[in-house]
């Protein structure tokens, strides 16, 4: 008989292989950046708010914060690399202009990640406790960055068309979503359990809307290689802003 911490194990490994994948979705963008050499109106602000979720998630999966949390740190880790790749491919085609908000960001997250961890071991004398101060954070970040794709999705109900919503990495998300609220279930940790109740939530109106308006898309009647800024956008509001865990 399969127990409780068998089962989450393995929920949580299909979990990370589906996040590492969500993670993953940006690379085209940034092969196309690589191979124009510009990053032209490309903007770094949804892979700079990844990080940041990646790093508190990273800290409360830690044993001094949330013991047994080791698939929850595998992931992110892998998530933070990642997005520090692109940031940095960004940051070698991107103007001066660019490159100082990359650099400035990031300080202020290691500076505020700093803050926090020194405030919750020293403050915070119990795992709940820290667990607690750290998951309310790491959801509100959730929320922030969850609310990215309410731009994309209202230009499908405008346009009546999901032409800049995959519907692959919609689907993506939802599974992701779900993945990840039966891993919280199992074991019942809150925070995760809300982060990615948020996820399911929103990728399950992104697949109720793409259902209401394919047929609708227009064809595009010639592709190229183009860096079109709509597709960047997407890329970076529905791709690796979605694990939270």
């Amino acid at each position: 008989m399969v127990t409780a911490d068998t089962a989450r194990t393995i929920v949580g490994i299909i979990g990370n292989v589906i996040s590492f994948f969500l993670f993953a979705s940006p690379l085209p963008t940034f092969v196309k950046i690589y191979k124009k050499k510009a990053v032209e109106e490309f903007k770094p602000d949804p892979y700079i708010a990844t990080a940041m979720n990646c790093m508190l998630w990273i800290f409360y999966g830690l044993p001094m914060v949330h013991p047994d949390s080791v698939l929850v740190v595998t992931i992110n880790s892998i998530g933070l690399a990642m997005e520090l790749i692109y940031l940095s491919i960004f940051f070698l085609y991107a103007p001066n202009k660019g490159r100082a908000k990359v650099i400035g960001w990031l300080a202020l997250e290691i500076l505020f990640l700093g803050v926090v961890a020194a405030c919750t071991l020293t403050l915070r004398k119990t795992h709940a406790q820290r667990s607690d101060l750290v998951g309310i954070l790491c959801v509100i970040f959730g929320v922030l960055m969850y609310a990215s794709p309410l731009t994309i999705m209202r230009k499908v109900i405008k346009t009546k068309s999901v032409k800049y919503m995959p519907f692959y990495l919609s689907l993506a998300n939802f599974l992701n979503g779900v993945i990840w609220v039966t891993y919280a279930l199992i074991g019942f940790d809150l925070y995760i359990l809300i982060g990615n109740g948020l996820g399911a939530l929103s990728g399950a109106i992104q697949l109720i809307l793409y259902a209401c308006y394919f047929k609708s898309a227009p064809k595009d009647d010639d592709e190229n290689d183009v860096v079109k800024p709509s597709e960047l956008q997407l890329s970076g509001s529905n791709g690796p802003a979605r694990p939270t865990v």
